[in-house]
C-alpha cells in the first residue's frame, strides 16, 4: 500500500493524461467546427463512381480505422478498408496494387511516425489518382507539411488540446475518429458531437470511480470484446491497457462470436471481460448471447456490459449505461463508450505505481515509433 507522498507522487506523474482523459468532451465540441472544413472535399469524392476509401494509421491511429470502416461501408455503399501503414510500407503491392482512384485518410497525432509519410507517398508512387484527407494533431509534423499545400488534399488539424502529451493516445484518437466521421458519413448529424460530450459528461463521474472499483479487484487479464466498429474499439481498448500498465496486464482485443474459436483459452480467475454491446438489433443479439454464456460460466460479476440503454434487462442491469445513444451508430456509440477502457487503464497503471505518462522510461517503447528504417520501393523491379 502507497502513503500520501507516494500517492501524490505517482498520479503527478499522470497528470498529462488525466487530463487527456477527462477534457474530450471539450475537444469534440471544438472539433465539429473543424470538420465542416473537409467536407468540400470529401463530398465531391464520395460522390465518384469506383472511388475506394483507405483509412490508415499505426497503433491507436490503425484502429480509429477499423472503429469508422465498417459504418462508412453501409452507410456510403462503396469500397472501403482500414489498413495500417505499416501493411501499406511492408507490402505496397498487397494494400495499393489496385490503381483506383483512392481517397487515402491518414490518421496521424504527430505525422512524424516514418510509416505515416511513407505509407502517402508510396499511394502518390502507386496510383494514378489519389487524394489526402490528413487528420492530425500537429501542424508542424512532417504530414502536415507535406499536405497542406497540395491541392489533392485536406490537412484536418485537431484542437491543439487534443496533441496529447502523455504516452497514449486518448483525446487524439477520440477528436480524429470523431472528425473523419463528420467529414466522411454524410448522414451525421451536424448536432453529433455535443450530443456525445452530453453523454460523456453525464457517465464520467461514476464510471471513474467504477474503474478503480474494479482494479482493486487485482485482475491481471482484461478482455475487449466488440462487434463491426465495436471490434476495432475492442483492439484499441486492449491496446490502452498494454500500453499503460507497461504490458503488466495481459489484454486481448476480439469479437464475441470469433472469441469462442480458441482466444477463449485466455480466460482464468483473474480474468475481467468488458463487452461493447451492439446498437444495430441483430448484431445484439449475437452479443447478448455470447454475454449470457460468458456470464453463466464466469460469474456477471467478472463480465461487464458497455451498452446504451436499450430498456432491456442487460440494460437495467448494467452499471455502464450510455443515457440516450440507442439509435447512435456504433462508431458514434465507441466514442464515449472507449471511456471506460481508458479509466480502467489509468487506473491499473496508476495501482501499479508506473508513470502513467510515461510507463517505459528507459525507452524500449516510445510516444513516437523510433527505429524505423524505410526502405525505397521500386515497382519496376517487382
Amino acid at each position: 500500500m502507497m502513503n500520501q507522498t507516494e500517492t501524490d507522487h505517482v498520479e503527478r506523474a499522470a497528470a498529462h493524461t488525466i487530463a487527456e482523459i477527462t477534457q474530450q468532451p471539450r475537444v469534440w465540441r471544438q472539433v465539429s467546427n473543424r470538420a465542416a472544413a473537409a467536407r468540400d472535399l470529401t463530398e465531391s469524392l464520395v460522390a465518384q463512381q469506383g472511388l475506394r476509401i483507405v483509412l490508415t494509421g499505426a497503433g491507436t491511429s490503425a484502429f480509429a480505422g477499423q472503429v469508422l470502416a465498417p459504418g462508412l461501408r453501409r452507410g456510403l455503399r462503396r469500397r472501403i478498408e482500414a489498413v495500417p501503414t505499416t501493411d501499406i510500407v511492408a507490402n505496397p503491392l498487397e494494400t495499393l496494387g489496385e490503381d483506383l482512384p483512392t481517397l487515402l485518410v491518414s490518421f496521424a497525432r504527430s505525422g512524424d511516425s516514418p510509416e505515416s509519410l511513407a505509407a502517402a507517398q508510396l499511394a502518390d508512387q502507386l496510383l494514378s489518382e489519389v487524394h489526402h484527407l490528413v487528420l492530425t494533431c500537429n501542424p508542424e509534423g512532417q504530414l502536415a507539411q507535406r499536405y497542406s499545400n497540395d491541392e489533392r488534399a485536406r490537412v484536418l488539424l485537431m484542437p491543439e488540446e487534443a496533441n496529447d502529451k502523455g504516452f497514449a493516445m486518448t483525446s487524439s484518437f477520440t477528436g480524429m475518429t470523431l472528425a473523419a466521421l463528420l467529414a466522411l458519413d454524410p448522414s451525421a448529424e451536424p448536432t453529433l458531437a455535443g450530443r456525445l460530450s452530453a453523454i460523456a459528461d453525464q457517465v464520467f463521474p461514476a464510471w471513474n470511480e467504477q474503474a478503480r472499483d474494479l482494479v482493486g479487484h487485482g485482475y491481471q487479464r482484461l478482455v475487449y470484446l466488440g462487434s463491426g466498429a465495436l471490434k476495432g474499439l475492442a483492439h484499441e481498448s486492449a491496446l490502452k491497457a498494454l500500453e499503460l500498465t507497461a504490458g503488466h496486464m495481459v489484454a486481448l482485443g476480439d469479437s464475441p462470436l470469433a472469441f469462442r474459436h480458441g482466444p477463449k483459452s485466455v480466460l482464468n480467475d483473474s480474468t475481467l471481460v468488458v463487452m461493447y454491446l451492439s446498437n444495430d438489433p441483430h448484431t445484439r443479439a449475437y452479443d447478448l448471447d455470447v454475454l449470457h454464456e460468458l456470464r453463466r460460466s464466469r460469474g456477471a460479476q467478472h463480465v461487464l456490459a458497455v451498452t446504451a440503454d436499450h430498456g432491456d434487462e442487460v440494460s437495467a442491469q448494467s452499471s455502464w449505461v450510455l443515457p440516450d445513444a440507442a439509435d447512435l451508430s456504433d462508431a458514434a456509440l465507441a466514442l464515449p463508450a472507449v471511456l471506460c477502457a481508458q479509466l480502467l487503464a489509468l487506473h491499473s497503471s496508476l495501482g501499479l505505481g508506473l508513470s502513467v505518462d510515461n510507463p517505459f522510461p528507459s525507452g524500449e517503447v516510445n510516444r513516437v515509433v523510433q527505429g524505423v528504417r524505410i526502405h525505397a520501393f521500386d515497382n519496376a523491379a517487382t
